[in-house]
């Protein structure tokens, strides 16, 4: 019978269980394993202390003391062994949760747990103290021990991206939760300095197809333990300092810059991350399968959200920690602040921080912004607009605002602060500061008065709400990320527009006289078309296919726009014909880049598809017609642009149908504001005023075209004519009838420099004797000329288009004395250019190709002319006709008429054409003969203007010069001035001169008598000439 083990004590297995943690023996019995320690000294310490050999729980620091401590070449360095130390512990312990005797196991336990707990402790001393311990370490490692444990920790789950740990080191489970969880900061301050440092290091330079993701999810593992958000906050480079700081410097050397760095858009070389996006994704991308395209935008897309959603967690984990809250809003607010500059046209790559920097920041701060971007926008109250003006954090009032220039924004400020200096202590709203956020009791009121000690400034950034901060500091970002890269990305296509037309017009220039300097230049034209396709095609996988981050933007915006129109009393009309100062100062860039993403949102496929688009229709038909508002005409035209991308036949969505034909604000007030906006801007008060208005009114013209169309608008349309006979609408034809001349009369004449050229280089022998500069230079300027003749025609065709359709049914102010000879002149114009003796010079190869129309011309100049007859009721048309003096010709009238016949033109039109020729050449006979009857006129009597015999003399009231009133009247409409001294005029500060006017009708009525002997006998050979003429010509 085999004999009974002996049962072995506590105290024997506390003994084995420890020597098996910390390899280390108390007896010097030679050991097989060469890890296993004699610790000599502690031996005979014990066992002068008359206790036995053996190891307990109040021996163990003791014996890891002695272990550290000795010089024992064989054994592991110092953090290796404790780390093992502390593996070999949870081994232990997962073997005594098999024991029976619950005495036993339950004391083991606490033997376990204190001996991790030892070994964790040693650590953060060792680490803390590198040089308190002898390291036989012969391999000096650069990077924190810590790093390859945390990223095993982090990179057992990539996602199939970033890869893994491939140090092959594994953290012991539990080990970096005891480690960070409960330690002293003071202690582990070197230690998390070092460890960040390196986990910056190891994202410096990466892109997105680089491994950032386990740099990354290593920084959100730290930041939540205590003492990792504090050590992050508090190292030196989370805001790097320094005499030449700047936005670049933040970028590449701040601990969390890095990660923000990480990215597929282009950088500047010395920056370039790898590997690179646009070789390894878009090389080539003209001949590559589309399926192979889609795979790397949606590669692009995936990792790029997975570093938002981990910049974010990071970001929102350091804001929930009150004791490190105002480190990030401070690092935000530098961020920003020192990358103002990035809002210029050109960027310093050197001193501004990265685009894929900012369009990241731009994705995580819509993140945070998250929770109140709910559908209701129910905590808008909290958004303070005093932020803009007192907040010492962000540099936001030297930011052009809306309509407050920055002298009126501070003395406004200065005043409202005066007022709370003398007012008590409850704030009772009487400035108009307070006023405006008077609806939200939840906000802190910040205090108004100078802020002298660092104390009250920090305390001032503490009164503004976290949602308020978040809010501007996301505009602000926006403003230089997100919206800037929209900017970089259109500047982008026009490069590659223009060098692909340069490319194609070398090539063309190389088939004709072949030259090695040419095949160079297409050489090097080709390489950097590739490039600029591989960085828009960068562009477009990291911010176009990413409909998840334009939703959470047009979200923001739409907070935005609310936010602003509650500044005014909300989306109704009309608006207070004051602004309020808290509108009037917010920073411009708020509305500007709301527009700007509407477009840009609007022209891609489905973007827009379930964004509630009504607000933002309610904001821009309430401002973008206010001058008093929204100062910068060109802002208010960009409205006009959006409105432009929601037309149904251009957005191809139902949606935006509803927003133009049953959107109330749009029914009741987007014509008349349309119409507004088209007069105001002729004076935009830039050097390009003139030319830039006629792209604008296109857009106009494009909008008020498709709105005729929808009967509920085009009678309010109808009634705006007949209400604003002698205003806006008047206002409206004159700049129309002047825009359509200026565009024709200079599409025509640059149709015949262009003929000229044409024909220059056809000829093929002369043309190949010039030098290649010269015919470089020439045909530069034939696709110039191209060009600009296209353009030219594109707008006069709408200028004339909406005249010909408007005509139709509102032909009152075209009739009006002051307007009547302008229009009669302009359809004379068109009706010479199109049917008179220069006709032919105008034939082009493809007309098409420039938008010239000729017979579509021909046709609605027609229209015009006929609708106008049809609402002659006075019967003053066909006398405005023939008062034009440099186009009219009788003959015209036929020649159209027979080019009408011959395109298969309405009989019934042409007939009432004929008839108007007819009318007009009696017409033109009986002035010929009321100029007989005349004879020589005072003076006195003509106008100085234009030299014709006044009929309603008015006296001017500055120049106090006697002018006739329709002369005058027609100069008003292009300038409110006085021609004669250039002082302020308007229509009713015309002075009637009834004296001059009685003169005047004496004198007519004495020459009529004179002439023949009686009036009666001359009227009645007028009536029997037109009734002969008119029969001869119908016949």
């Amino acid at each position: 019978m085999a004999t009974q083990k002996p049962q072995r004590t506590p105290a024997e297995i506390e003994d084995i269980i420890l020597r098996k943690i910390f390899l280390v023996s108390l007896v010097d019995s030679m050991e097989n394993d060469s890890r296993i320690v004699y610790l000599e000294m502690s031996a005979a310490e014990i066992l002068s202390e008359g206790k036995e050999l053996k190891l307990s729980r109040d021996l163990m620091e003791r014996i890891i003391i002695d272990r550290l401590s000795g010089d024992f070449p064989a054994a592991e360095p110092p953090f290796q062994y404790l780390l093992n130390s502390y593996r070999r512990a949870y081994e232990e312990g997962k073997k005594i949760v098999s024991m029976k005797d619950k005495n036993v196991k339950s004391e083991m336990e606490i033997v376990v747990k204190q001996a991790k707990k030892l070994a964790v402790s040693y650590c953060r001393i060792h680490l803390g103290n590198p040089d308190m311990f002898p390291n036989n370490d012969s391999i000096k490692q650069n990077i924190s021990p810590l790093l390859p444990l945390v990223f095993s920790e982090v990179g057992s789950n990539i996602d199939g991206f970033g890869g893994s740990s491939s140090s092959g080191i594994s953290c012991p489970p539990g080990f970096l939760e005891e480690f960070f969880r409960d330690a002293d900061y003071d202690s582990m301050e070197p230690v998390m300095k070092q460890l960040y440092e390196d986990l910056r290091g190891s994202v410096l330079k990466v892109s997105a197809l680089g491994n950032f993701q386990q740099p990354l999810r290593a920084l959100l593992l730290l930041v939540n333990y205590a003492v990792g958000a504090k050590g992050l906050v508090n190292h030196p480079w989370w805001i790097p300092k320094g005499l030449y700081l700047n936005g670049r410097v933040i970028e590449m050397t701040s601990i969390l810059g890095p990660f923000f760095h990480v990215s597929a858009l282009p950088d500047h070389a010395i920056f370039k991350s790898e590997p690179d996006v646009g070789q390894q994704c878009f090389s080539d991308a003209s001949t590559r399968r589309p399926a192979d395209l889609l795979s790397s935008f949606t590669t692009i897309k995936t990792v790029m959200n997975n570093l938002y959603d981990g910049l974010t967690e990071t970001l929102r984990c350091l804001l929930k920690n009150t004791n490190t809250r105002e480190n990030v809003m401070e690092y935000l607010a530098e961020v920003i602040n020192r990358n103002s500059s990035r809002a210029h046209i050109q960027v310093d790559p050197l001193s501004c921080a990265s685009s894929g920097m900012f369009v990241n920041l731009s994705a995580v701060m819509l993140r945070l912004c998250e929770p109140f971007l709910d559908v209701n926008l129910t905590k808008r109250d909290k958004i303070d607009p005093r932020y803009v003006f007192h907040c010492n954090r962000l540099e936001l009032r030297e930011l052009t605002a809306l309509h407050a220039s920055s002298e009126e924004v501070s003395e406004w400020i200065n005043g409202t602060t005066a007022k709370v200096d003398s007012s008590t202590n409850n704030n009772n709203g009487q400035n108009r500061l307070l006023d405006a956020t008077s609806s939200s009791n939840s906000v802190n009121v910040p205090s108004f008065l100078p802020h002298n000690s660092a104390a009250s400034r920090s305390s001032e950034k503490a009164m503004y709400p976290f949602i308020c901060e978040c809010f501007f500091m996301t505009a602000r970002v926006l403003n230089l990320g997100l919206l800037k890269a929209f900017s970089d990305f259109k500047h982008l296509v026009q490069d590659i527009s223009r060098s692909e037309d340069t490319l194609s017009s070398l090539k063309a220039m190389q088939g004709h006289s072949p030259s090695p300097q040419l095949q160079l230049d297409i050489s090097r034209l080709e390489k950097e078309i590739e490039l600029y396709s591989q960085e828009k095609l960068c562009y477009e996988a990291q911010i176009l296919r990413d409909g998840g981050l334009l939703q959470r933007a047009l979200s923001y915006y739409r907070l935005m726009i609310v936010w602003l129109a509650g500044l005014v009393g909300g989306f109704k009309m009309p608006i207070p014909q004051t602004c309020p100062m808290e509108f009037a100062s917010m920073p411009e860039h708020f509305v500007e880049d709301t527009m700007e993403l509407l477009i840009f949102a609007s022209r891609i496929p489905r973007a827009l598809d379930g964004v509630m688009l009504d607000d933002f229709m309610n904001f821009i038909i309430m401002f973008m017609a206010s001058p008093e508002y929204i100062r910068n005409p060109y802002l208010r035209a960009k409205m006009v642009e959006v409105l432009n991308c929601w037309m149904p036949r251009r957005s191809g969505s139902k949606a935006t149908e509803t927003l133009f034909e049953g959107h109330q604000l749009s029914l009741e007030y987007l014509v008349r504001n349309l119409l507004k906006l088209y007069v105001d801007i002729e004076f935009t008060g830039s050097h390009t005023q003139f030319y830039d208005k006629f792209n604008i009114r296109h857009n106009i013209a494009e909008l008020l075209e498709y709105l005729w169309q929808v009967p509920s608008h085009r009678n309010v349309w109808r009634k705006i004519a007949k209400e604003e006979e002698k205003g806006v609408y008047l206002n409206f034809l004159n700049f129309l009838i002047n825009d359509s001349i200026y565009l024709l009369d200079e599409s025509l004449n640059k149709i015949l420099e262009h003929k000229e050229l044409e024909a220059e280089m056809s000829n093929t022998v002369e043309w190949e004797r010039r030098p290649a500069e010269e015919r470089q230079e020439r045909t530069r300027l034939f696709q110039s000329q191209e060009n600009i003749i296209r353009i030219d025609m594109k707008l006069a065709n709408e200028d004339v288009s909406l005249l010909a359709f408007t005509s139709e049914q509102i032909t009152a102010p075209l009739l009006l004395p002051e307007m009547v000879e302008r229009v009669a002149s302009m359809l004379n114009y068109f009706l010479l250019q199109l049917v008179g003796p220069q006709r032919k010079s105008l034939s082009l190869k493809d007309p098409e190709k420039y938008e010239f129309r000729p017979k579509l011309l021909l046709k609605q100049i027609v229209n015009i002319y006929v609708n106008m007859a049809r609402g002659d009721d006075d019967n003053i048309f066909p006398a405005a006709i023939t008062r034009d003096g440099r186009s009219y010709n009788e003959q015209l009238f036929g020649a159209a008429a027979d080019v009408l016949r011959r395109i298969g033109e309405d009989a019934r039109l042409i007939q009432e054409f004929v008839d108007l020729g007819a009318k007009a050449k009696v017409a033109a006979t009986e002035a010929m003969d009321a100029e007989a009857t005349l004879g020589d006129i005072p003076d006195e009597f003509l106008d100085p203007i234009q030299y014709t015999l006044m009929r309603d003399p008015v006296i001017l009231p500055s120049s106090k010069v006697i002018v006739d009133r329709p002369v005058i009247q027609r100069h008003l409409l292009s300038d409110s001035t006085d021609p004669f001294n250039r002082s302020h005029l308007t229509a009713d500060m015309l002075i009637p001169d009834v004296e001059l006017k009685s003169k005047i009708e004496e004198f007519i009525k004495s020459q009529q008598l004179k002439r023949h002997g009686e009036g009666l006998g001359v009227e009645s050979t007028k009536v029997t000439i037109q009734t002969t003429d008119t029969t001869t010509l119908i016949d």
